[in-house]
């Protein structure tokens, strides 16, 4: 096992882009798997593989031939050689020449704005942690936020007054987005009539917490998204990012610019916003045929 090789590598990651905890973990993850197939089924080293090795690699993970997980795969090994190559600890690149397969670009699956409608009446008002369910679902929909984004925002980082949250999202950015006048007033509401009732006399630098004095977790709000969905009847694979996805979708077809919404999302890249073109195309579609003589 190179384990020194490894984190090496996930340390200059960390130094270069600053990626979160997850992602690190991800790329660490795939490189222990293809070290330990190289030690078990080839007997040689990570340093000294070529591109038939890692193609059989690809070849064993997904016999399937699954381009999305492929292509995540391979931009793994294709960033640990290139650094590799940078240190001069390898004189050829192994993935060069390996193709990245072609993904479909499809939408995310999101909801209309009924079905957003319907979820955020379902929380039951009149107990504290349900007060507390709606203010989270209000905000993620009103700011289009990560879930992680989401549960890691503390009360110092909510500026009611201007109507903006401070937000830290991927490799550790900052960016201050608007929440509009509704999340505001959950949010009011929440902290004055619930959340200390939530913590029982303990204190916590989060703003959605839990009776045991700690932030909602990433995989606790995930449920609390499904308990809601069955209650609302939606019909729909539910997750906390659909109502990201829903957030984005809506600004674009009451007129957003794409390169707004990038902002809003934190996108580094326009690249990743440009998912939603297609429903910015659909919308102006449709005004066409509404307004024009021979529409």
């Amino acid at each position: 096992m190179h384990q020194k090789i490894i984190d090496d590598f996930i340390d200059h990651l960390w130094l270069e882009d600053g990626l979160s905890k997850n992602t690190l973990n991800s790329y660490r993850f795939d490189l222990i798997i293809f070290d330990s197939w190289l030690g078990e089924q080839k007997k040689i080293a990570m340093m000294d593989v070529s591109e038939l090795e890692i193609q059989e690699f690809l070849a064993f993970k997904f016999p399937s031939s699954k381009s999305r997980s492929i292509s995540r795969l391979l931009a793994t090994l294709r960033r640990f050689f290139r650094y590799q190559l940078r240190e001069k600890k390898i004189q050829k690149d192994p993935t060069l020449k390996i193709q990245t397969p072609k993904i479909p670009k499809s939408l995310p699956k999101s909801l209309s704005e009924e079905e957003v409608e319907s979820l955020l009446d379902a929380p039951n008002l009149d107990s504290s942690s349900g007060l507390r369910d709606r203010s989270m679902l209000e905000l993620l929909y009103a700011c289009g936020l990560r879930v992680t984004e989401l549960v890691d925002i503390q009360l110092t980082e909510v500026i009611l007054s201007d109507g903006v949250i401070r937000v830290t999202g991927k490799g550790s950015k900052t960016r201050l987005v608007p929440m509009g006048e509704e999340a505001v007033d959950w949010i009011k509401k929440y902290i004055a009539e619930a959340r200390d009732d939530i913590l029982r006399k303990k204190t916590s630098k989060f703003l959605f917490v839990t009776n045991r004095g700690g932030a909602m977790t990433r995989q606790a709000f995930w449920y609390v998204i499904k308990k809601y969905a069955v209650i609302a009847n939606i019909n729909k694979p539910m997750s906390p990012h659909i109502l990201r996805h829903a957030f984005a979708t809506h600004l674009i077809n009451h007129g957003a610019d794409l390169r707004v919404v990038q902002m809003l999302l934190g996108h580094t890249d326009i690249s990743t916003t440009q998912i939603y073109t297609h429903v910015a195309r659909e919308r102006l579609k449709k005004i066409h045929q509404e307004h024009h003589p021979r529409g």
